[in-house]
């Protein structure tokens, strides 16, 4: 059974910086392209970045780009979301899930097979 183990979130203040980690055990990792959601409270589930299997492509939401960074270790069965310059409008629950390899990796939470339970990222003003 698959499950994605989110870690790294907490309490930051505005400007500061917090490095999130997924891992994958039970999942032929590098078979599958990454993503990160989040979700604020009384809001829907958002994307917010992914990873191609490869590592080779990447995307992002408008309003974290140039801010955060995702990557992938294929090795660890890890992918990372380096979220810096933070501010308090990216506070939420923030998911990683995992697609099955694509031709273009997805925004959308409908084409993902397997979520994580979430890690909490609360910026302060």
């Amino acid at each position: 059974q698959v499950h994605l183990v989110e870690s790294g979130g907490g309490l930051v203040q505005a400007g500061g910086s917090l490095r999130l980690s997924c891992a994958a055990p039970g999942l032929t990792f590098s078979n599958y392209d990454m993503g990160w959601f989040r979700q604020a409270p009384g809001k829907g589930r958002e994307f917010v970045a992914a990873v191609s299997w490869s590592g080779s492509s990447t995307d992002y939401v408008d309003s974290v780009k140039g801010r955060f960074t995702i990557s992938r270790d294929n090795a660890k069965d890890t992918v990372y979301l380096q979220m810096n310059s933070l501010k308090p409008e990216d506070t939420a629950v923030y998911y990683c899930a995992a697609n099955f390899r694509s031709v273009v990796v997805s925004r959308s939470p409908d084409a993902y097979d397997y979520w994580g339970q979430g890690t909490q990222v609360t910026v302060s003003s």
